[in-house]
């Protein structure tokens, strides 16, 4: 299923062919959470501006519009009109997000909906029923995310209960994949390393979980406090103990420069919702840094956001005009903004792809690194 193309240093460039297409990697998957990239984006748009995974979340689809009705309608891929991968988060980030509205036992973690306030239970079977249910391209495990900073038992008790978790999910998907009706008996499933900023408990997760033989394997659990040293570390410490010619997936990362960071260390996949994010509010990537479309000096700005930049918006619109539609509260100017932001991203991974295959992935880390990141 997963090729290594080409390596330059501990950058891979490779191929994941799956039953809804083959992704080219490195990759960057936008983040659909709820089936929708938010800013009006619609799948039509995201074939255009190259986007190869659309990222969709388990918990979020489970309670609106309800699992079952989307496996109704013939699957997330026939709901939202995309014939492309798709990657479902598991529901272990909600985990972590809603700290204040759950409790975790052995069998899984009782939520509070965010929505209405009804009980909600979810532990490894449920996870990959729903995901089952929305017949994702990839189905992740069902894990805890864990915050950070913590205590060291509870981080140690708290990965072994995901071990144990991981185990119940390969159990449930296997038997739902060869479960008649069921619509993607194709559904991989990737596995997910946590541990905090504990080194240790990290390398012997990954070396336990590496055992199982999964179509992939993630870093969860970063990002969410820790410093970007502390992040390159547990790559640095973990990636030699993760199969080679298995797909590698940092959850929730990031900006420009992490991701050309994290490339450098052997990461073939990403997500963040960054980029559409920060899109809505008028901060923009460029091939020059981040600019705020709100600054006053971009009023009269006739310029494209990025002269360098071949995207639908760049070729039709001003930073000025732009501005204008930011201020009014007019849609169009979120949409227009989110789509030149994932074009980037996506355009981004292009060229890392490209340097990596020609050998210089190096001199392109070096160039852009901390350039892409800086504010205008």
């Amino acid at each position: 299923m997963f090729k290594i193309l080409a390596k330059d240093g501990r950058a891979r460039r490779g191929e994941l062919t799956t039953v809804h297409g083959t992704v080219q990697t490195p990759v960057f998957m936008n983040v659909g959470t709820a089936a929708a990239i938010k800013g009006a984006v619609s799948t039509q748009d995201l074939e255009e501006i190259g986007c190869q995974v659309q990222l969709s979340n388990t918990y979020h689809l489970h309670l609106r519009p309800g699992d079952e009705a989307v496996k109704a309608l013939g699957g997330l891929h026939a709901f939202m009109n995309w014939d492309r991968p798709i990657l479902t988060d598991s529901g272990g980030f909600q985990v972590f997000s809603l700290a204040q509205i759950r409790k975790i036992r052995e069998e899984g973690v009782f939520f509070a909906s965010h929505i209405d306030g009804r009980r909600i239970f979810m532990g490894p079977e449920e996870s990959m029923r729903i995901q089952s249910h929305l017949a994702s391209t990839i189905a992740m495990a069902f894990d805890e995310c864990i915050p950070i900073p913590s205590e060291y038992d509870y981080i140690k008790q708290s990965v072994a209960r995901t071990e144990r978790w991981l185990t119940r999910c390969v159990a449930e998907l296997k038997r739902l994949n060869s479960t008649i009706g069921t619509l993607n008996p194709n559904q991989l499933l990737f596995g997910i390393n946590q541990g905090a900023i504990c080194e240790d408990i990290r390398i012997q997760n990954m070396k336990n979980i590496a055992k199982l033989d999964l179509a992939g394997y993630a870093l969860g659990g970063l990002a969410v406090g820790e410093t970007h040293a502390e992040m390159y570390h547990i790559i640095d410490v973990v990636e030699p103990h993760m199969p080679d010619d298995r797909p590698r997936y940092l959850m929730g990362v990031g900006t420009p420069g992490n991701i050309i960071e994290s490339v450098a260390r052997g990461i073939d996949f990403f997500d963040c919702v960054m980029p559409s994010r920060n899109a809505r509010h008028g901060h923009l990537n460029t091939w020059e840094g981040i600019i705020n479309l709100n600054n006053k000096k971009y009023e009269l700005d006739q310029r494209p956001i990025d002269p360098k930049c071949t995207c639908p918006t760049c070729q039709r619109y001003s930073r000025a005009y732009l501005r204008h539609l930011l201020k009014a509260g007019e849609m169009l100017g979120m949409r227009l903004c989110v789509t030149h932001n994932l074009y980037f991203y996506n355009n981004l991974m292009r060229k890392i792809r490209q340097a990596i295959e020609e050998g210089r992935f190096a001199a392109f880390r070096e160039e852009n690194r901390d350039k892409l990141s800086r504010r205008i």
